[in-house]
C-alpha cells in the first residue's frame, strides 16, 4: 500500500482541445501541469519501487477549498462535512487526472478494479491517494 498527497487547489482532466488551423488535438497546459505535479507525488511515494502489479483498490479524497465570501456558519457547516461541494470538477474528472500514475504506480490504469473518489471541503485543498494491491497479480 502506498499515499500521497497534492496540496492546492484540486484540478479535474480538462477535455482534449482542438487547434483548427494545424487539425492537431492537445491536452491543455494546465492539465499538463498539474499532471506532472500528481505524477511527481506519486513517484515520491513510491521511492523507487518498481508499479504495481495485478488488482488495485483506490480512494481518492479531494478536499475543495471553502469560499472566503461565505458566512461563519456555512463555512463551518462545509468543514464538518454537512455541506459537500457540487460544482465543477466532477469526480470523474478527479479519476481521470489518476492517469499521471501510469508506469509510475501501476503500469496501466485498467488494473484499478475499485475506485472510489469522495469530494469535502477541506481548510487545506489538495489531493489524497492511497493505493492497495488487492489479492495476488492475476490476468
Amino acid at each position: 500500500m502506498i499515499e500521497f498527497v497534492l496540496l492546492g487547489p484540486p484540478r479535474g482532466k480538462e477535455r482534449v482541445k482542438f487547434n483548427r488551423a494545424t487539425g492537431t488535438a492537445f491536452t491543455p497546459k494546465r492539465t499538463v501541469e498539474y499532471e506532472g505535479r500528481l505524477a511527481y507525488a506519486a513517484q515520491q511515494a513510491m521511492n523507487g519501487r518498481m508499479p504495481f502489479a495485478g488488482a488495485l483498490r483506490v480512494t481518492m479524497t479531494v478536499k475543495m477549498p471553502v469560499a472566503a465570501s461565505w458566512p461563519k456558519k456555512r463555512r463551518e457547516a462545509a468543514l464538518a462535512g454537512r455541506i459537500r461541494p457540487l460544482g465543477k470538477p466532477d469526480v470523474d474528472n478527479f479519476a481521470k487526472s489518476l492517469d499521471a500514475c501510469n508506469q509510475i504506480v501501476w503500469a496501466d490504469d485498467a488494473q484499478i478494479v475499485d475506485l472510489r473518489v469522495t469530494k469535502f471541503y477541506g481548510d487545506q485543498p489538495g489531493v489524497w491517494v492511497k493505493v492497495e494491491q488487492i489479492g495476488g497479480v492475476f490476468e
